[in-house]
């Protein structure tokens, strides 16, 4: 029997860049999917590396709660059930290190995505060019979300997202001490001047955990898709992963199936294929303590 066995009620984990939507742009067959699944009672969550402030209202609705920050920020029917953060120190030793290599850097909380003067222009101008050939406008998303201060001491941040380094991303991390850790930007082309800066110990594994347990759900029961190297985790703690064709190789490897990317609507298909839009589970697979 498929991974969605009208008997078991699943719950799935979906990466939203590059998974859900391309370039934020979420195809009607992905909305089809996700709520022929949860009409199927099974539970669908949006798992993502972006922080609170970046995901609209209209996309969290379609779903049955959010993991975001990858990893480091959960929030369940409105209630918040994580959301770490950078200690202050290091936190304040991180900027201090970004100002003095003249990095663009973004520093993501749930409340807002907050940058240095100056840094919406390089940001627009950077990532224009990059996305031109694909068609789509820039960073709007972003941009939207962003508040610049000359003074971002106070900023108490999940994670960092950094664009235009002199200096590559991996040795800013190495720079800032142990407890950082680097992955290269999700766009393409990018280089090693772009990426993100995260607390080694947060990953989206992390936040699905808490929702497991918070729910009372079985970790076997767990569904994972994603394409990026910041889903590795939650593939290898999801009793199935599921990965998006043409994904770094350390992702295929860590995923039991691989389903079509965004442009072809591949989570329609793939649903299909494990069984999530099918009839609903048994009502004791319906009750979730803690629900």
């Amino acid at each position: 029997m498929g991974a969605g066995s009208s008997t078991t009620r699943r719950a799935v984990f979906l990466d939203f860049d590059g998974t859900y939507a391309d370039h934020g742009v979420v195809p009607d067959g992905h909305v089809i999917a996700v709520r022929a699944a949860r009409a199927a009672g099974h539970l669908v969550f949006l798992c993502t590396g972006r922080p609170r402030s970046m995901v609209a209202a209209a996309v969290l609705g379609e779903f049955d709660g959010l993991v975001a920050a990858a990893g480091g920020y959960v929030e369940i029917d409105g209630a918040v059930l994580t959301d770490h953060r950078f200690p202050r120190e290091l936190g304040t030793r991180l900027v201090r290190l970004l100002d003095e290599h003249d990095v663009a850097y973004l520093l993501e909380t749930p409340e807002a995505v907050y940058g240095p003067p100056g840094v919406d222009r390089r940001l627009a101008d950077l990532l224009r060019r990059h996305l031109r050939a694909s068609g789509h406008e820039g960073p709007r998303d972003i941009l939207d979300a962003l508040r610049m201060a000359p003074d971002l001491a106070g900023v108490r941040f999940g994670k960092v997202t950094c664009f235009d380094s002199p200096e590559p991303v991996a040795s800013l991390a190495a720079q800032a001490g142990p407890e950082i850790g680097a992955l290269p930007s999700s766009i393409p082309d990018m280089g090693d001047s772009a990426g993100e800066l995260y607390l080694t110990w947060v990953h989206k594994a992390v936040g699905i955990q808490v929702v497991v347990e918070h729910l009372g759900l079985a970790r076997e029961h767990v569904i994972a898709v994603g394409d990026g190297l910041n889903d590795l985790e939650m593939l290898e703690y999801a009793g199935l992963g599921v990965a998006i064709e043409g994904s770094d190789p350390r992702v295929l490897a860590a995923a039991a199936h691989v389903a079509a990317g965004p442009q072809q609507a591949g989570l329609a298909t793939a649903f299909a294929e494990l069984g999530l839009t099918g009839s609903n589970p048994s009502p004791a697979d319906r009750s979730t303590p803690g629900s």
